[in-house]
């Protein structure tokens, strides 16, 4: 159920983007229980990682902290609308409500004037288009090699941690 001071609290780690070096104004936390078990704030630029978004590093501060990888029965309230980035890491973690301030549409027009070398841009479209879609209708060319190889150690795993 919402909790005003759970979005208190992103709004507050997305605003630490207006004075510290390195970060932009995405801020989120995991909540599990009524209780705050992670935290992000993007860091993308402060550490050489376009993956680093507010809700990703929320999801690993909460992973890290629960020793675990499944974080169903969590909600995550973030200060924006989690791009298709985020929202593929809250399916796989199975993060189960989202809370969000800002939309995608609110963050793109306030960003509209923002210098390329400031902030590289996200289609979110494209971006949305090109995460969901198979290798057949993704732009980004691809190529499959050595299969037999890959498929060999992925059974060997899975076999060895089958019942």
């Amino acid at each position: 159920m919402y909790d005003d001071k759970f979005m208190d609290r992103a709004l507050a780690l997305s605003a630490q983007a207006l004075t510290k070096p390195g970060t932009e104004p995405f801020g989120a936390v995991v909540v599990r229980d009524g209780v705050v078990v992670g935290e992000g704030i993007n860091h993308s630029v402060a550490h050489w990682d376009p993956t680093s978004h507010g809700e990703t590093e929320a999801i690993r501060d909460a992973c890290r902290r629960l020793e675990t990888v499944d974080l169903s029965g969590c909600e995550l309230y973030t200060s924006c609308e989690p791009c298709a980035l985020c929202v593929a890491a809250m399916k796989i973690c199975g993060i189960g409500k989202l809370y969000y301030g800002a939309s995608l549409a609110q963050s793109g027009k306030a960003f509209a004037n923002v210098s390329r070398t400031a902030r590289r841009p996200i289609d979110i479209d494209e971006l949305r288009d090109e995460a969901g879609g198979t290798l057949e209708t993704r732009s980004q060319p691809s190529e499959q090699k050595r299969d037999a190889e890959a498929v060999r150690i992925l059974e060997e795993w899975a076999a060895s941690r089958s019942s």
